[in-house]
C-alpha cells in the first residue's frame, strides 16, 4: 500500500468513528490488531486490547463512559507503514456530568490495508479527574 492509501483509511475510520459506525471501524481492522489505549485501571477503556473482540470492547467501555462533544485530529503525519495523529477531544463524562479536555496522540501501523498496531496517548490525568465520583 502506499502512504496516501493509508492515509485514505485512516481518514475512512475518524469518519466513521464521528458517525459511531462501529462496523466500517472493525472492517478496517486487521484480525490480530494489537491495540493500546495507555492509562490506569481507573479509566474504563484502558488498557491494551487484542483483534476486532478487543476493538469491540474498548469503544464499548468508552460510549459507556462518556458522550463525545469534541474529537478532533489536528494533523495527519506520515512515515512508511505508520501515521501519527495529534488532537483533542471535549467528552462529557456521563457517570459525573464533568467534561473532559484532553490532548492526545494517536499512532497507527497498517499492512495491507488493515490496522495492525493502534497506541493511544492522552491526558490521563484530565480522565482520571473527570472519572472521579462527586
Amino acid at each position: 500500500m502506499s502512504e496516501q492509501e493509508d492515509l485514505q483509511i485512516v481518514h475512512r475510520i475518524y469518519d466513521a468513528f464521528s458517525r459511531g459506525d462501529l462496523a466500517v471501524i472493525l472492517n478496517l481492522m486487521a484480525d490480530d490488531l494489537d491495540w493500546l489505549f495507555f492509562g490506569s485501571a481507573r479509566i474504563p477503556w484502558a488498557g491494551p486490547r487484542r483483534g476486532f473482540s478487543g476493538v469491540e470492547q474498548f469503544f464499548n467501555a468508552a460510549a459507556q463512559a462518556f458522550e463525545v462533544e469534541v474529537f478532533q485530529p489536528d494533523e495527519f503525519l506520515i512515515a512508511g507503514d505508520t501515521i501519527v495523529v495529534p488532537g483533542h477531544e471535549r467528552m462529557r463524562v456521563r457517570a459525573t456530568g464533568r467534561v473532559v479536555e484532553a490532548n492526545w496522540a494517536h499512532i497507527w501501523r497498517l499492512r495491507q490495508s488493515r490496522v495492525v498496531r493502534f497506541r493511544e496517548y492522552s491526558d490521563t490525568a484530565a480522565w482520571e479527574a473527570g472519572l472521579r465520583a462527586i
